[in-house]
C-alpha cells in the first residue's frame, strides 16, 4: 500500500503489524542464512545495527552522533566487493517489500475488523440524511452517478509481475495466519509455505531484462481485473445496494453502474511509437476475449447452481424454443451424417453439467477473500485454433500449449514485438476438411462415453435455467472462438445470432432468469451468484475496460497538412485559428469524405490515419474517449472530429452499413499552465460553433468531457502553482459549459506521487471546486497505485466505495469555496512568487540541469525497462522535454522529492512577511482545497531527508555545483518551517502519527539502501559498461521505491 492511499490518514494499532513484520523478517533471515555466505551475513548484520543506531540518534535529535554513525555506514559500503554490494541491495530491497506486504495486509485486517468505517456508504449516507438530504434525493443521486477509473500504462510500477504475484500469495498466507482455528500442524504448514514463497522470491531475478511491449502492459491491466476487480465489483455493488436499502428502503437497481473502468494500455500513443493502430485493434480484441472467457467461467458455476425446476412461463417457453431449435439443427446434421459430432457438442453445452465448475462449491461471498486464487490465471488466445465455420467449437490443432513466460509475463511463444501475436496463414480447404474429419471421428467414441455418464434424458421443464444458461454458454464459446480467429487474422463468417456482440444481448437471458426466480418466490437465489453476474456484465460490458485513444495535437495537424497539401489548398498548420475553424466546420458539415483513397502520405501521418480507421471499425462499443494531449485551441478538437468523421464515412462505405457503435467523444487535455489558463476560452469557442454544440447534444447526450493534466503542469510551474491553476481552470470550464447548457465531465490525469497530482482519493475529490463534480468523474490510476489500490479484492472494494462516497458528497454537499475574495487574491500572489522561485531554479539556472543529472540516478532510470515508451517526448537534454515521471522518480530516489515542494516555501514566506499569517491559518481551517494542498506538501516533506540528499551531493556532484544543493536544502528547511506555521502543527505529520510511525520503521533499511546507491553510482559512472554494477544500481532503485512507497 502506498503512502498516498486513503486509509493512511487513519490512526491504527501496530501490534499485529509488528508481529507480521517480525515473522516475515525472521523467516527471510533464515532463508538468507541458507542462501548467503556466513561472513557476508555478519557484514550485513553489522551495517543494519549501525544504521538502526543512526536512525535512533536522528529521531532523538542527537545530530552529531547520527552523522558519525551514517559516515561509518557509508565507509562500510565503500569496502564492499561488487558481489557483496549486489547481495546487500537484494536483501534490503526484499525486506522493504516484505514490510510493504505486511503493511497492506494490516490495512485489510483493519477493514475487516472495524465496526464502523469512515467514508463508507453507511457512514456517508447517514451524514447526508442527517444534514437534510431526502432519502429520495440520495437514492436518485447514487443511481445516476457515473465514475470511471482509467488504468494507465504509465511506467511507475517497479516490481515485475512475477514478484507481484508472489507478494500477493504471501499476503494470502498472512491472511490465513490470522485465523484463530488453526491447529499446530496448520501453523507448521503455513510457516513452510511462507518459507517456500520467500525462498522463491530470493531465487527469482527481480529485474526486467527486456522492455515490456504495449501488449505486455495491457495484459498486466487485464490481470488486475481478473485477480481483483472481477471479485471486488459485485461485493462493492452489494455493499452500496444494502446501504441504500437500509437508508432509503430501495436497493440499487441491478444494472446500475456507479463505477466503470477504462484503460490507456494500448491506446496511449502520445510520444510512444510502439503503440500502433494494429496494437490498439489487437488489445481491444484481447480485452473482449478475456471478458468472454470470464463470463464462461461464471455461467458454468451458475448452471451448476440453478438446478431448480420452478420457473416463469416466459422462461419455460424460452427453454422449449431452445430445445426445439436444437432438435431441428440436430435433424439437419443427422441428414448430413454429422449427427455424432453435433450431438456431443450440444450435450456439452446444454445438458446437466458433467463436472463441478471451479469455485462452484463456494458461496459467492467467498470470492472476495480470494484464498483459492490462481496467479496468473489468464491464458491468452494463441494459434491453437482453426475456423470451423459458424457451427460447433473451434478445433484444437495441437494438444500442446503454445504459452511461454518471459519476465513473468504470460506471452505467446511466437510473440512479435508489435502485438505479441503470431499471424498464421489461412488454411487451405483440403487441410480444413481433413481437420474436420479427424475431429468428427474422434467425437464418435467420446460421444458414446458421455452417454454413459449422462442422466436419463428428461423433459425440458425439469431444468429450464440450465437449458437457457447452456444456450448462453454455447454463444459465449462461439464468441470466444470468433475473437480468437479475428486475433489470428483468419477469415470467419459467422451468423450474428450465434454470438454476442453487445452487453445487452448477454444481459437479456440473464435478466430473464432473474425475473423468473423473483416471480417464483426465489428472490434469495436470484440475488446471489446470478445478480453478481448481471452486475459484472453491466459494469464490465463486453470489453472489461473501454480503451481510450490519446495522441498529441501536433500529430493531427501534421496529418491535415498532408491532406491540404495533397488537395492543393495550402498548408493547414500555417493558417490562423479562424481560418482553421472555418475550414474544419465546413468539412464537418459536408457529407463526403475529405481524404482521397489515392493519397500517399509519410509513415507517421499514415499511422495517425490508420488509428482513426481502427477507431471507426471498433466504435464506441469498444473504445472510450479520444484524448488530445497538449490541446490549446478549439481547432485541435475539431481536427480530431473531422479525421474521425472521414474515417467513419470511408469504413461504412466499404462495409455497406453504418460503423459499429457511435462516434468517440473527444476530450481536450489541458496540461501546461498557459493552456490551463485558456481552457475556459477554448471550451466557450467550441460550444459557440453551432455544428459542434449540436454534435455534443445529439451524439454525446449533451456532455462535454475535458481532461486536466497534473504532471506536466507541476513540472512546468511547480506543485503549488499547478494546483491553483488546475483549480481555476476547472471553475472556468464548468462555468463555460453552464453558459451553453452543456454538462461537463472533468477527467483528472493524476499521477501516483504528490509531485504529479497524486494523493488520497477522498481528499482529492473533496477539495475540488464547487460544482466541478456533479455525479460524474473520470480519473486515472497509474503504475504502482493500480496495484496498491486494486491489487487485492478487499482493498479494491474499499477504494471503489471511497470513490462513490467522495463523489456523492461533492455532488450533494459541494466543498466550500474560498470564504473571501481576499483569499483568492492571496493565492494569486503566493502562486506568482512560488512559480517564479521554481522556474528560476529549474529553468533559468544554466547549471541546474547538470546538477540534476549528477545528483540523481535520472540518466540510469532508462535501464529499468518498466515501460514501453521513451522517457523523453523529443530528443533533447533539457528539463522541458523530459517526461514528468522520470523527473519525479529521480528526485524521489534521492529522498529530496524536490518537485513536490520547490517554490512553496518562498510563496508562503512572502505571504507571512506581508502580514497574512492569520489569513493563511484561516484558509487552512476553512478551505478544503488549500488544506489538502498544504497537507500533501507536509506529508511529502516528512518523507524527505536532507542528510541523505546531502550525501548524494557530497559524493556525486562536482564541487562547483554543490552550492546549488546547499541552497535547495536551506529552502526545504524554510518550506518546512512555513508549512508548520500554516498548519499549526508542532512537527511534520503531527496530524498523521500512523504515517510517521510507518516511515520511521522503514528508515533503518531505507537509509543504508540510499548510501549503497550512492556508492554504486560512484563506481558505475567510472565504469559504465559494468553490467553487474548496473544490476546492483537497479536493485537499489527497486528497494528505495519500495521503502518510499512511491516512484514517479
Amino acid at each position: 500500500m502506498t503512502d498516498t492511499t486513503d486509509d493512511i490518514a487513519e490512526e491504527m494499532s501496530f501490534q499485529s503489524f509488528d508481529d507480521d513484520c517480525k515473522l516475515l523478517g525472521n523467516l527471510f533471515n533464515d532463508v538468507l542464512q541458507r542462501e548467503v555466505d556466513s561472513t557476508l551475513m555478519k557484514k550485513l548484520e553489522k551495517i543494519r545495527i549501525v544504521a538502526q543506531s543512526a536512525c535512533n540518534m536522528r529521531l532523538a535529535e542527537i545530530e552529531d552522533s547520527a552523522e558519525m554513525l551514517e559516515k561509518q555506514v557509508a565507509a562500510e559500503m565503500s569496502q564492499l566487493t561488487l558481489e557483496e554490494a549486489l547481495t546487500l541491495a537484494r536483501a534490503v530491497s526484499h525486506y522493504l517489500n516484505l514490510m510493504g506486504i505486511a503493511e497492506t495486509h494490516h490495512r485489510v485486517r483493519r477493514l475487516r475488523s472495524a465496526t464502523h468505517l469512515t467514508r463508507s456508504c453507511d457512514d456517508v449516507f447517514t451524514q447526508l440524511l442527517q444534514s437534510g438530504v431526502s432519502p429520495d434525493q440520495l437514492y436518485r443521486t447514487v443511481c445516476k452517478q457515473e465514475v470511471e477509473i482509467v488504468l494507465t500504462a504509465h511506467p511507475t510500477q517497479i516490481n515485475r509481475r512475477t514478484l507481484q504475484y508472489k507478494h500477493v500469495r504471501i499476503s494470502h498466507l498472512l491472511d490465513y495466519n490470522d485465523r484463530t482455528d488453526l491447529t499446530h500442524e496448520d501453523r507448521e504448514t503455513l510457516i513452510e509455505d511462507l518459507v517456500r514463497e520467500i525462498t522463491s522470491i530470493w531465487q527469482t531475478d527481480e529485474l526486467r531484462r527486456h522492455k515490456p511491449t504495449p501488449v505486455d502492459e495491457a495484459r498486466a491491466g487485464l490481470n488486475i481485473v481478473e485477480q481483483s476487480l472481477w471479485k471486488a465489483v459485485p461485493h462493492y455493488l452489494r455493499r452500496v445496494s444494502n446501504s441504500l436499502k437500509k437508508h432509503t428502503g430501495m436497493p440499487l437497481p441491478l444494472t446500475a453502474t456507479p463505477i466503470k473502468f477504462g484503460s490507456w494500455m494500448g491506446g496511449d500513443r502520445d510520444g510512444n511509437p510502439n503503440v500502433t493502430a494494429k496494437v490498439t485493434r489487437d488489445i481491444s480484441l484481447l480485452s473482449r476475449w478475456m471478458a468472454i472467457d470470464l463470463y464462461i467461467r461464471e455461467v458454468d458455476s451458475l448452471r451448476f447452481e440453478l438446478s431448480m425446476t420452478r420457473c416463469s412461463d416466459r422462461l419455460l417457453k424460452e427453454a422449449h424454443d431452445i430445445l426445439k431449435a436444437e432438435n431441428s439443427l440436430e435433424d439437419k446434421h443427422d441428414s448430413q451424417g454429422t449427427r455424432s459430432q453435433f450431438k456431443f457438442h450440444s450435450q456439452q453445452s446444454r445438458s446437466v453439467p458433467m463436472q463441478l465448475p471451479a469455485s462452484a462449491d463456494l458461496p459467492a461471498c467467498a470470492d472476495c477473500d480470494n484464498d483459492g486464487s490462481r496467479y496468473p490465471n489468464l491464458e491468452l488466445p494463441g494459434t491453437d485454433y482453426m475456423c470451423q465455420g459458424n457451427r460447433g467449437p473451434s478445433i484444437p490443432i495441437s494438444p500442446a500449449s503454445n504459452r511461454s513466460t518471459q519476465n513473468g509475463n504470460p506471452a505467446s511463444s511466437n510473440a512479435s514485438p508489435s502485438t505479441g501475436m503470431k499471424r498464421v496463414p489461412s488454411f487451405s480447404s483440403v487441410q480444413l476438411a481433413a481437420q474436420r474429419k479427424k475431429f468428427a471421428e474422434s467425437m464418435v467414441g467420446r460421444s458414446s462415453f458421455h452417454k454413459l455418464l449422462e442422466p436419463t434424458p428428461v423433459q425440458p421443464a425439469i431444468a429450464p435455467y440450465r437449458i437457457v444458461l447452456g444456450n448462453v454458454k454455447d454463444k459465449l464459446m462461439k464468441t470466444r472462438t470468433r475473437l480468437e480467429l479475428l486475433l489470428e487474422d483468419i477469415p470467419c463468417e459467422t451468423d450474428p445470432w450465434d454470438h454476442f456482440e453487445t452487453a445487452d444481448q448477454l444481459l437479456e437471458p440473464l435478466l430473464l432468469c432473474y425475473d423468473s426466480l423473483q416471480s417464483c418466490g426465489s428472490g434469495f437465489l436470484a440475488d446471489g451468484r446470478l445478480a453478481d453476474l448481471i452486475r459484472r456484465v453491466s459494469t464490465f460490458g463486453m470489453v472489461l475496460m473501454k480503451l481510450d485513444l490519446r495522441q498529441e495535437s501536433s500529430r493531427h495537424a501534421e496529418a491535415l497538412d498532408a491532406i491540404t497539401k495533397f488537395l492543393d489548398i495550402g498548408t493547414y498548420s500555417e493558417w490562423d485559428e479562424e481560418k482553421k475553424l472555418e475550414f474544419l466546420t465546413r468539412e464537418l458539415k459536408g457529407k463526403r469524405p475529405l481524404i482521397p483513397s489515392s493519397i500517399e502520405v509519410a509513415p507517421d501521418v499514415k499511422e495517425v490515419l490508420d488509428t482513426f480507421r481502427v477507431a471507426a471499425e471498433l466504435g464506441s462499443d469498444s473504445l472510450g474517449a479520444y484524448v488530445i494531449s497538449m490541446a490549446s485551441n478549439a481547432s485541435d478538437v475539431l481536427a480530431v472530429e473531422l479525421l474521425q468523421k472521414d474515417a467513419r464515412l470511408s469504413v461504412s462505405g466499404e462495409l455497406g452499413r453504418p460503423c459499429p457503435g457511435g462516434t468517440l467523444r473527444v476530450a481536450p487535455l489541458f496540461e501546461t499552465v498557459k493552456d490551463l489558463r485558456d481552457a475556459g476560452l477554448v471550451i466557450r469557442k467550441l460550444l459557440s460553433i453551432d455544428w459542434y454544440k449540436e454534435h455534443i447534444i445529439k451524439n454525446h447526450n449533451g456532455h462535454q468531457e475535458v481532461m486536466v493534466g497534473y504532471s506536466d503542469s507541476g513540472k512546468d510551474a511547480g506543485r503549488f502553482t499547478a494546483a491553483w491553476e488546475l483549480y481555476k481552470a476547472q471553475e472556468d470550464v464548468v462555468t463555460a459549459c453552464n453558459e451553453f447548457g452543456i454538462k461537463v465531465t472533468l477527467f483528472h490525469g493524476r499521477g501516483g506521487s504528490v509531485g504529479r497530482g497524486g494523493g488520497p482519493t477522498y481528499l482529492a475529490i473533496q477539495s475540488q471546486p464547487p460544482g466541478s463534480v456533479m455525479d460524474t468523474l473520470r480519473s486515472t490510476e497509474q503504475g504502482e497505485m493500480v496495484q496498491a489500490k486494486f491489487g487485492l479484492p478487499n482493498t479494491a472494494v474499499r477504494q471503489l466505495e471511497i470513490y462513490t462516497t467522495a463523489v456523492l458528497l461533492a455532488t450533494l454537499r459541494p466543498p466550500l469555496p474560498p470564504r473571501e475574495l481576499k483569499w483568492r487574491t492571496l493565492m494569486e500572489e503566493i502562486s506568482k512568487v512560488s512559480c517564479k522561485n521554481y522556474r528560476s531554479t529549474v529553468y533559468e539556472n544554466p547549471e541546474f540541469i547538470t546538477y540534476f543529472q549528477e545528483a540523481t540516478p535520472q540518466a540510469e532510470l532508462g535501464y529499468l525497462n518498466i515501460g514501453s515508451r521513451p522517457t523523453r517526448r523529443k530528443a533533447s537534454t533539457g528539463i522541458g522535454h523530459l517526461r514528468a515521471i522520470p523527473w519525479v522518480f529521480a528526485w524521489t530516489q534521492t529522498r529530496f522529492v524536490l518537485p513536490a515542494w520547490l517554490g512553496v516555501g518562498a510563496g508562503l514566506e512572502y505571504a507571512c512577511e506581508k502580514g497574512h499569517t492569520e489569513d493563511l491559518k484561516a484558509m487552512y481551517q476553512e478551505w478544503p482545497f488549500f488544506q489538502s494542498t498544504i497537507d500533501l506538501i507536509e506529508m511529502i516533506i516528512g518523507k524527505a531527508d536532507t542528510s541523505i540528499a546531502k550525501h548524494y551531493d557530497e559524493v556525486l556532484v562536482s564541487e562547483g555545483r554543490q552550492k546549488i544543493g546547499d541552497d535547495l536544502r536551506k529552502e526545504l528547511s524554510s518550506t518546512e518551517k512555513y508549512v508548520l506555521v500554516v498548519s499549526g502543527h508542532e512537527k511534520l505529520s503531527d496530524n498523521n502519527k500512523s504515517l510517521r510511525r510507518l516511515i520511521e520503521g522503514r528508515l533503518p533499511y531505507l537509509n543504508p539502501m540510499n548510501m549503497l546507491q550512492v556508492e554504486i553510482l560512484k563506481r558505475l559512472r567510472r565504469d559504465d559498461d559494468n553490467v553487474k554494477l548496473r544490476d546492483a544500481l537497479l536493485i537499489t532503485i527497486n528497494g528505495i521505491a519500495a521503502g518510499m512507497r512511491n516512484t514517479g
